[in-house]
């Protein structure tokens, strides 16, 4: 359930900063008439999230009667999580030097256009996450048929972002966010390195890969599958007693290259000298506003 907390919790508090940055920005000039229209592209973001959600598991559980088509389902959904859970990861790395910055320009651009820009702005800067929060946990929760707990893990997650993300509006919180996204991206890579492995086993029995019997190793006799930690090593990064070559050939090839790659210390381009100025935070800068830039910005000579 670890991971399904992580993932609601990393993407709710990417979706809050977003909706924080806007709310914001609206406040400080003095366009509260417009914050309606943000409000409901949130809404209606969430609400076709909850949707896709929702069709994702329809689709496994109704739509598709025979064990491999479903099999192949899940695997299909599986490569898809891993895809979308590193792209993230990176592009919040690289992005969030000058979100901040991005979304006002593109915020004023809509303000001039009307009141459907806007809210069409808010629904596109949180539409993103909800539906790899929909596709990324329907991927981790595999497995877990009948059980609430990996949705109630996601619901807490999403809870925990927004109390954060509040309290950073108010100034009443102040975190390293550089560091939150640091750590919590090195753990989301080894989770998405758990639902690979689960979807090459997926593919394995749906018959598209070939080794379902070929097993790496076998430590059944000191993994206990029916203990809680064997049962939270599977839950949190799919780690199994007894996985399939193929299975830890795919965990190793992905985690290896992109933790080392995500973890690697980012170039700093020096700015050249004749342009180079002075930069001060303005005072009515929000604490949403002037943490997320504060920790995302690289200091300029």
């Amino acid at each position: 359930m670890f991971a399904t907390y992580l993932i609601g919790l990393r993407e709710g508090l990417e979706a809050t900063l977003v909706v924080s940055i806007l709310v914001a920005f609206l406040v400080k000039s003095q366009r509260r008439d417009r914050l309606p229209q943000v409000w409901a592209g949130v809404g209606l973001a969430v609400a076709l999230s909850v949707l896709f959600g929702w069709l994702i598991e329809y689709t496994s559980t109704s739509l598709l009667s025979r064990s491999e088509d479903r099999e192949l389902f899940e695997a299909i959904t599986s490569v898809a999580a891993v895809v979308f859970v590193t792209w993230m990861i990176f592009w919040m790395r690289r992005a969030a030097r000058t979100i901040a910055g991005e979304l006002r320009g593109k915020l004023t651009e809509a303000l001039a256009v009307g009141s459907l820009a806007v809210a069409g702005m808010a629904f596109l800067a949180v539409i993103r996450e909800g539906l790899e929060t929909a596709l990324i946990f329907y991927s981790a929760a595999q497995g877990a048929a009948g059980d609430s707990g990996p949705l109630l893990a996601l619901i807490g997650g999403i809870v925990t972002a927004v109390v954060l993300g509040v309290l950073l509006y108010a100034s009443a919180l102040r975190i390293n966010l550089s560091k939150f996204f640091t750590w919590t991206g090195a753990l989301l890579i080894l989770v998405a390195a758990g639902i690979l492995k689960y979807g090459v086993h997926d593919f394995q029995e749906a018959g598209v890969l070939p080794g379902l019997n070929d097993l790496a190793f076998d430590i059944t006799s000191a993994l206990d599958p029916t203990t809680w930690y064997a049962a939270l090593l599977a839950g949190m990064f799919n780690v199994t007693p007894a996985p399939t070559v193929l299975e830890m050939v795919a965990w190793v090839a992905y985690a290896v290259p992109v933790l080392l790659l995500f973890l690697r210390p980012a170039r700093r381009k020096p700015a050249p000298a004749a342009t180079t100025t002075t930069v001060t935070e303005r005072g009515a800068d929000t604490g949403a506003e002037a943490e997320a830039e504060a920790a995302s910005t690289p200091q300029r000579a």
